[in-house]
C-alpha cells in the first residue's frame, strides 16, 4: 500500500517541486485538488513522469455536491466531476472522492429538520451516480463515495448505506472511500466495517480521531492496516487532516508512523 497526503500551504506550487518535496516528507503518492487537476492538468502529468511520484486520486474542487439540495449547483457539481474523471485518468490516477455533501445540514444541530425528505436525498445521490458512472467507466477510473460522519453530513454516514447505494444503482465504477477518522465516529467498529466492505474498496483516508495526523490519538492503525491487508486491499492510504506541531517536522514523523505500522 502507498501512503500519500492531499496538498499543504508550505508544499511547493510548481507541481515537480511538490512531489519530490513530499517525497522527502516520506510520502509515496498525492491526492490532489480536482480543480487544480484540471487546471494543471499538462503541468501534473509531465510531474508524475518526471519524479515517479503518482498521483493516485482527486478530491474536491466542483461547484456542487452529488447530493446538493439546490438542483443547479448538483448539475454544476455532475459536469465538473465529468471532467476531474477525465483528468485522472489522464495523469494516471484510479479515481475521485465524492461525499454525498459536506455542511449542508446535520440532524444533530437546529433547525433538526432537513429541507428534504430522506426519499429526496437518495433520489439526488443516484441520479447524480447515473450520469457520473458511464462516464468513469469510459475512462477506466472509479468513483469512490465516502460516508461522513454525522456531524458534517446527514445522508451518508455508514459503509452499509454506501455499499446499499451501490447495490441498488447497480454500479460499476463506483467504490466506497473508507475513512477512519469518520469511521471512528460512526462504526461501531472500524475493523469490522472494513471486513464487511471488502468487496467495496476502493480508497482510503486516514486522519486521527482528533483530525489531527495518525499517530497523534487514539486510533490504532496498525490494527486496522493489518485488517485492510488481510482482505486484500492494495490501494492508497491518504492523509486527510490537520497538523499539529511544526508542519514539516509532524509531516515527517507521521510517515515514520504509519511505515511502521504498514510493516
Amino acid at each position: 500500500m502507498l501512503y500519500g497526503t492531499q496538498d499543504r500551504d508550505f508544499f511547493p506550487r510548481n507541481f515537480v517541486d511538490r512531489l519530490n518535496y513530499i517525497k522527502e516528507l516520506g510520502y509515496d503518492c498525492y491526492e490532489v485538488d480536482g480543480k487544480e487537476l484540471v487546471e494543471k492538468t499538462a503541468e501534473i502529468k509531465d510531474a508524475v513522469e518526471k519524479t515517479k511520484v503518482p498521483v493516485t486520486t482527486a478530491c474536491n474542487g466542483y461547484r456542487g455536491w452529488i447530493g446538493d439540495f439546490i438542483e443547479e449547483r448538483r448539475l454544476n457539481g455532475v459536469t465538473d466531476l465529468k471532467e476531474i474523471l477525465r483528468c485522472i485518468a489522464e495523469v494516471g490516477g484510479t479515481g475521485v472522492v465524492i461525499p454525498a455533501a459536506w455542511g449542508m445540514f446535520t440532524f444533530r444541530l437546529p433547525p433538526h429538520v432537513p429541507p428534504r425528505s430522506h426519499e429526496g436525498d437518495i433520489k439526488a445521490i443516484m441520479d447524480s451516480l447515473k450520469e457520473l458512472d458511464p462516464v468513469a467507466r469510459q475512462y477506466g477510473v472509479y468513483i469512490y463515495l465516502e460516508p461522513l460522519n454525522q456531524y458534517q453530513d446527514h445522508m451518508l454516514n455508514l459503509q452499509s448505506q454506501a455499499r446499499e447505494i451501490i447495490d441498488n444503482g447497480k454500479f460499476t465504477n463506483v467504490k466506497t472511500t473508507c475513512d477512519f477518522y469518520h469511521m471512528n465516529r460512526e462504526e461501531d467498529n472500524i475493523s469490522q466495517a472494513l471486513r464487511e466492505s471488502k468487496d467495496y474498496i476502493g480508497h482510503v483516508h486516514i486522519a486521527d480521531n482528533q483530525r489531527y495526523q495518525p499517530g497523534s490519538g487514539s486510533i490504532d492503525f496498525k490494527k486496522h492496516f493489518d485488517t485492510l491487508k488481510e482482505i486484500g486491499y492494495d490501494g492508497p492510504i491518504i492523509f486527510e487532516g490537520r497538523l499539529r506541531g511544526d508542519p514539516v517536522e509532524v509531516c515527517k514523523e507521521s510517515s515514520a508512523f504509519v511505515k511502521e505500522c504498514l510493516k
